[in-house]
Parts: C-alpha cells; sequence; structure tokens
C-alpha cells in the first residue's frame, strides 16, 4: 500500500462515499417551481449566509454567488476532495472535530431546497478554508503560546484559496496544501510508525533506573538490553553482561538524542530511554505544527540554527554542506535565544561588542557603582561617541533607566564576540558569532548565552559563506584578519536564516532524532494543540 493511502478514507469511506450518492441523487431533484427561481434562491442564500465572512463575501460577490460545492461536475469532484482531506486530518495531527465532518455529511444528506443548498455551500467554504489555512500554515498563532517565538507565519490571502481551487486541479490543489518538504512526510511516517508502537504497547517495560557502565551485569543490564533491542538500537540477545554490543546501542541512542557519546547509560540517557512512546509521538506533533509554521520557500542555499540540537547548518540544494557546535541564549527566560527568519547580510571580522543596553545596565552599571575601574577592558562613551573619565563619574547617581553611557569593547582576541560575527540585522538584536569562551562546545547542553548563536568553528563557516564569492575563501578571510581592524564584508548572495526549536526531526539519512526540550516551548505548544482537540490516537497493524 502506497504510503498516501494510509491516510485516505480508512474509517469514512463507506460513509463519504455513501454521502456523496444521496448528495447526487437529492441535487435539485425535489425543487419545484422554475429554474430561474430556483437559482436567485440559491444566490440569495448564498449572500445571506457569506454576509458575516468579508473573504467569503468577497469570494462569492465576484463570483455572481453561484456555488462551487454543490452543483453537478467539477464541482462533485470538489466535494469528493474536501470530505476524503477532512477523514485524514488526523495523519497531520489536525482535531477533526474542528471540521465536524458527521455533521457536514448530514447536511449534504439532507439539503433538498435552493435555500438549503446555498447555505450548504458557503459552510463548506468555511469548513475548507478553515481546514486549507490549518494544514497549510498551523492551528496555533506561536507568539500567543511563548513570547520567543517571534516567527512570522506565511499567511496566505483566504479568498485566493477559494480562487485558486477553482482555477487549478482540485486532486493537485488539495495536495499541495501540506508542506511539501522531506520533513514533514518524514515526521508524518514517525507519527504513524509511533501510533501502531503505542497501541503495540509501546516499547514495553521501562529500563533500568541506575547508571550502568560497560563490563556490568546482572538483571539491571538485561532489563536495559531488552529496551534497546525493542526500541531498535541493538538486534535480539540474552547476554546477561554490559559488552561491546551494548555499549555501541547505547552510543546509538545517544547520537539519535543528542547526548555525550560515551557508551555510558547514565542519569540523562536513561531519562531519554525511559521516555515513554507517547511523549515521543507528542513531540512528533508538535514538529508537525512548527513545520508549518515555516511553510514557505527557505531559500537553495539557506542558514539553519536548530536551539534544541546546539547545532548551525549551512544547507546547499537540501543537503547540509557545514555543520557546527552552537551555544545557545540561557534558560533564563530574559535571555533564550527566540525563534524567527530572517536574511544574512554581510559578516564584520574583528568585531567590537557594544554592550547591548540590558546587560549594560543590569550586569555592569551595579558593578561601576561599586569600582569605577571595574570592567576596564570596555570604553565607555557618551551620547556623542566620546571616550570618557572614569574617574570623573560618580556611577551612583544612575539608575538603569537614567544611565547615559554606552560601552563598547575594542577588537581583540579576548572580545566577547570573538573575531567575526555574521550579521543578519534584526530587532531582537540576535546574530551569530565567534567567541574566546571555547570550553563551552565541549558540554551536552549548552545554554550560556545572552541569546545570541555562538559557533565553535566560525572561520570555517565563514569560509564556506565566502566560498560562493571567492576562489580563495580562507586566504581572503585571513588577510582581512591579519589586519587588527574592524572590517565589514557583504556577501554579494545574501543568505536566509532560519532560527528553528526542534525537539523531533529527522537526520540527513531520514532517521528519527529527539531532543531534550530546553525551553519548555513545546511543552507549551502541545497543551494548546491539546486544548485545541489534538489526540493522542493508536493506531494497529
Amino acid at each position: 500500500m502506497r504510503f498516501e493511502m494510509v491516510f485516505a478514507l480508512s474509517r469514512h469511506r463507506l460513509v463519504v462515499a455513501r454521502a456523496l450518492l444521496v448528495f447526487a441523487m437529492l441535487l435539485w431533484a425535489t425543487v419545484p417551481g422554475p429554474a430561474a427561481a430556483q437559482d436567485t434562491a440559491f444566490r440569495q442564500a448564498v449572500a445571506e449566509a457569506a454576509s458575516d465572512d468579508a473573504d467569503i463575501a468577497a469570494f462569492y460577490k465576484a463570483n455572481g454567488y453561484r456555488g462551487i460545492w454543490t452543483a453537478r461536475g467539477e464541482d462533485r469532484q470538489r466535494r469528493a476532495a474536501l470530505l476524503k482531506a477532512l477523514a485524514g486530518v488526523d495523519a497531520h495531527g489536525l482535531p477533526a472535530a474542528r471540521y465536524d465532518l458527521p455533521g457536514l455529511q448530514a447536511r449534504m444528506q439532507t439539503a433538498r431546497t435552493p435555500r438549503e443548498l446555498g447555505l450548504l455551500d458557503v459552510e463548506m467554504s468555511r469548513i475548507f478554508l478553515q481546514y486549507a489555512r490549518d494544514v497549510q500554515t498551523g492551528l496555533l498563532v506561536p507568539s500567543r503560546i511563548d513570547s520567543a517565538i517571534v516567527r512570522s507565519i506565511p499567511y496566505r490571502d483566504r479568498t485566493s484559496y477559494l480562487t485558486n481551487l477553482t482555477k487549478s486541479s482540485v486532486k493537485g490543489f488539495f495536495r499541495a496544501l501540506p508542506p511539501q518538504t522531506r520533513e514533514y512526510t518524514a515526521l508524518m511516517k514517525e507519527k504513524l510508525r509511533l501510533e501502531r508502537l503505542l497501541a503495540a504497547g509501546g516499547w514495553g517495560p521501562a529500563g533500568p533506573s541506575e547508571t550502568l557502565k560497560p563490563g556490568a551485569s546482572g538483571p539491571q543490564v538485561v532489563a536495559l538490553r531488552d529496551r534497546l533491542v525493542r526500541m531498535g538500537y541493538m538486534g535480539r540477545s540474552a547476554a546477561p553482561t554490559y559488552d561491546a554490543a551494548l555499549q555501541s546501542a547505547v552510543q546509538a541512542f545517544q547520537a539519535a538524542h543528542g547526548l555525550a557519546q560515551d557508551g555510558v547509560a547514565g542519569p540523562g540517557t536513561l531519562t531519554e530511554i525511559n521516555t515513554p512512546v507517547a511523549t515521543r509521538l507528542q513531540s512528533v506533533i508538535v514538529a508537525m505544527e512548527r513545520e508549518r509554521w515555516v511553510n514557505r520557500d527557505r531559500g537553495d542555499r539557506h542558514v539553519e540554527v536548530n536551539l534544541t540540537d546546539f547545532s548551525a547548518k549551512i544547507i546547499d540544494g537540501g543537503k547540509t554542506t557545514f555543520e557546527t557546535r552552537s551555544v545557545i541564549g540561557h534558560r533564563a527566560s530574559d535571555r533564550q535565544s527566540p525563534e524567527f527568519s530572517d536574511v544574512m547580510e554581510f559578516m564584520v571580522i574583528n568585531p567590537s561588542w557594544y554592550v547591548p543596553r540590558s546587560i549594560a545596565t543590569k550586569e555592569y552599571l551595579p558593578e561601576l557603582k561599586a569600582n569605577p575601574n571595574a570592567v576596564s577592558h570596555l570604553e565607555i562613551t557618551d551620547r556623542n561617541g566620546r571616550r570618557i573619565d572614569r574617574s570623573a563619574v560618580d556611577f551612583t547617581q544612575f539608575t538603569a533607566r537614567t544611565f547615559p553611557f554606552s560601552m563598547r569593547e575594542p577588537p581583540n582576541q579576548g572580545n566577547a564576540l570573538g573575531l567575526v560575527k555574521f550579521m543578519f540585522p534584526n530587532k531582537y538584536n540576535i546574530y551569530l558569532h565567534d567567541t574566546p569562551a571555547k570550553s563551552l562546545f565541549g558540554r551536552e547542553v549548552r545554554a550560556y548565552s545572552h541569546g545570541c548563536i555562538r559557533l565553535a568553528d566560525p572561520f570555517d563557516f565563514a569560509y564556506a559563506l565566502l566560498a560562493k564569492q571567492t576562489s580563495d575563501p580562507e586566504g581572503f578571510f585571513q588577510s582581512k584578519l591579519a589586519t587588527g581592524r574592524e572590517q565589514q564584508v557583504n556577501l554579494e548572495t545574501p543568505v536566509p536564516v532560519h532560527i528553528i526549536y526542534r525537539t523531533a526531526f529527522v537526520d540527513g539519512k531520514g532517521r528519527p532524532q529527539f531532543r531534550r526540550d530546553i525551553y519548555g516551548r513545546d511543552g507549551k505548544i502541545w497543551d494548546a494543540l491539546a486544548k485545541s482537540g489534538v489526540a493522542l490516537r493508536a493506531v494497529q497493524g
């Protein structure tokens, strides 16, 4: 069976087919009177029903108040396609009750008069618009879930959905509504796999609760081995010891969950191993919703920063061509890295660090009050950019609101931005940059910055970006760096940057990957989805 057929009309095929047949038989069949009177009654009903929705009203007005769902011919294809789509909403992690397919089928079976058919036509358009927007750009409004999800959603004009539907191949139009990305398709497959696992009882009994290392033996090792066998990380085995095969399986699991691959089943690894199928399924459904939020052309070449994965990638033609570890914003609410998309326009080699006012007033002003010579590596300047004499200023007279100065760290090896920063100007003052704090990249959880994204390999990242515009990117970069002076290098072709947050995704080989919900955002999204009617289901077979 093809993958698409999994989500067809499995539970509704017979009911839908019967509804379509009855509806076709009833259509206009019992309507007395001249055709003109029937047509007028139909159009009046359409105009009345559409009047409380400006977009629907505008469409029907432009359409001469003619129906697009309830007549014969092509309308029949649209009806069938809509019913099929509504029967399969669960495959997309959407709540079936939101579209009330049974109620729509009942109305289709009983609509007889021109007025009833006109009202039904508009109702079908309402349901269609709700479904189209939900499956294409998401059920939720991200910023209402978490203020740090500042992503601009690519909403389409509602009227255009109806207009394009009437001008397009019906099957092709409906097929193109969900995200067409490889990621979305893979998430749908993973959702189905986890639903089948859920129906089969999940991964069975939980694994061990105490740290296990290679060489250990006993019942806890057997429990760990059994759990990893059921999860598909190793073949069946009855060995009671923590041998090389088990160590390799633990490392494979750790790699798939963003953990340090030390082969030791420590507290962090065991927490992830014992996470139930239902929780992983929630993560996948949330990831599908997030994928709908970025349902737009992301650029043939673009940069992707996945906050939960602590990684930054350059992607060319759908393939990752460069990847490096990253440090992201601290978990504290005022330091978390936001989610948004923008366009990288240039890099600055040997950058100065212009201290954000929030850091200057919250962190450095208290130090200056205690000691005017504190943070001596920073220049303090007035509103005109003139460097001030610290000894001539009484910093104790200022508050965070009245502090009149700016602070700057000149280019140097210890600069907070390191030796290069990558700019995609935005109102959040977020960018990618180097850092002198290299030791942080060796940690499993890397949430330490004030919100910007620090890169483990910034020079190589720069070379990869510059390779598109110079034959010797390394030589070019190093020549600029050697001057010691701050220099801006524009990208001849600006590169889109997408800062995302995915606790469930697939790697380059299509293998499922899971990460911790570092900021708790996915938990909030799942709660909102559940409140809207999304529920986990178990699928047999």
